[in-house]
């Protein structure tokens, strides 16, 4: 997939204000953790996960994501009549049906003819409506499109550790699957791409590519049900298949951009936590020295974890004009999605 008119404009992002430490969960666990011998501070030393951030309780995805829309709106200056998709990307939702979109469009009163819908795809969700808008663009059908991710990990969390109470048979091996839930955090973000005829920041969006280990789509499967919230996750094996998959994603990626390992400048990746940075860096090849990481304060964020990472990374200044920029997505599934885009 390649583009030659297309812009990633602008990205906005909302981050919740309550913050959760990796101790503080331990903490709510200190039983399980003395009767298991376990000690304190693993989830942190196995995730590198100090801290992340959880929204309310009641606090509906639709509402985060439209925070985030209107920042990306507003950091463009375009003008909204000229967005003609909406796509709700996150994991979270606010119910099976109707689409999430629906809340957000009139929240940030879009067009009655702006297209709504919403993609549902792990964590890959906000990348894979990219190219989706990217593409209506470049055939001309639209002049710009907006994708909102709205993601809540309170309930996971919580759920989880109330599962690790409940469980009375567990024991040090048993336990490991729980862990990855525990990364879990919060997050809202949105991006905008437009048409370059009217965009103002020029940032090209080159293209990527996908490619799938569907055969692993077990490592890692969640249930939300009501208030009830689950997922089972066997982190080892997701870790080695998904650094696998990307590896062979990166070499297709350099061939479909006519990229080497040294051309990009910087890269954003899904943020998994430090163990899957490592692997992926050295299964790559890749200087990690270019590597742009939130994962130490923000957790694991799903959809919304890549493009806030980016949008943060621009703030901090590590991204100059010019520069070309690695997406690295991966999301269980097992699906990866690399993109470039051009600063």
């Amino acid at each position: 997939m390649k583009y030659q008119n297309v812009c990633v404009e602008s990205i906005g992002y909302f981050l919740p204000d309550e913050i959760v430490t990796s101790s503080e969960i331990e903490e709510q666990l200190s039983s399980v953790y003395e009767k298991l011998k376990l000690p304190k501070g693993r989830l942190e030393l196995m995730s590198g996960i100090k801290e992340r951030r959880f929204f309310p309780q009641d606090c509906p995805s639709s509402k985060v994501a439209a925070e985030a829309g209107k920042r990306a709106i507003e950091k463009s200056g375009i003008d909204k009549n000229n967005i003609g998709c909406l796509i709700h990307a996150s994991v979270c939702k606010d119910f099976l049906e109707p689409a999430t979109a629906t809340v957000v469009h009139p929240i940030l009163e879009l067009p009655s003819s702006t297209l709504i819908f919403d993609v549902s795809n792990a964590c890959l969700g906000v990348l894979n409506s990219m190219i989706l808008i990217a593409n209506m663009i470049e055939s001309g059908q639209i002049k710009a499109g907006l994708v909102v991710s709205g993601e809540n990990g309170r309930q996971l969390v919580e759920s989880t550790i109330q599962d690790i109470l409940n469980d009375t048979t567990l024991s040090r091996k048993s336990i490991k699957p729980y862990f990855a839930s525990l990364t879990i955090g919060s997050g809202a973000v949105a991006v905008l791409l437009t048409h370059a005829s009217i965009s103002k920041t020029n940032h090209k969006f080159l293209g990527g590519i996908a490619h799938s280990a569907t055969q692993h789509n077990n490592l890692c499967t969640g249930d939300n049900i009501s208030t009830s919230t689950s997922m089972n996750t066997n982190s080892e094996e997701l870790l080695v298949r998904g650094v696998e998959l990307a590896k062979k994603t990166w070499n297709l990626t350099k061939k479909e951009m006519g990229w080497n390992n040294e051309t990009v400048h910087r890269f954003f990746c899904h943020q998994v936590g430090s163990a899957h940075r490592k692997l992926l860096y050295e299964t790559l090849n890749l200087d990690a020295n270019k590597d742009f990481s939130t994962f130490e304060h923000l957790g694991n964020a799903g959809s919304a974890s890549l493009p806030m990472t980016l949008a943060m990374g621009e703030e901090k200044g590590v991204i100059n004009k010019g520069n070309l920029i690695g997406l690295l997505g991966i999301g269980s599934g097992i699906n990866c999605m690399m993109l470039g885009v051009e600063w």
